[in-house]
């Protein structure tokens, strides 16, 4: 493993330390009780709820304590917003 990548473990199931879970909340709850005529148009929807999602949304959905707290995180979470 190159000396740059620090690995973070997780416990085995653990959604609530995935930033990545609350994303994909605000995705479902926007996505949910909606009805499509076709593939298309429910392709057309996903691929403009995607790309309506700004970084800033995204750093701030996925923003926890323990990744601001911590000196390695935070400046790459301050460099990216």
């Amino acid at each position: 493993m190159p000396d740059n990548i620090i690995p973070i473990f997780l416990p085995p199931y653990s959604p609530e330390l995935n930033p990545a879970e609350k994303v994909w909340a605000k995705l479902k709850r926007d996505f949910t009780n909606r009805l499509f005529k076709t593939l298309d148009e429910l392709d057309a929807y996903l691929c403009n709820l995607s790309c309506s999602i700004t970084k800033k949304e995204v750093m701030s959905i996925g923003a926890y304590s323990y990744i601001i707290s911590n000196p390695f995180w935070t400046i790459i979470y301050f460099n990216l917003v």
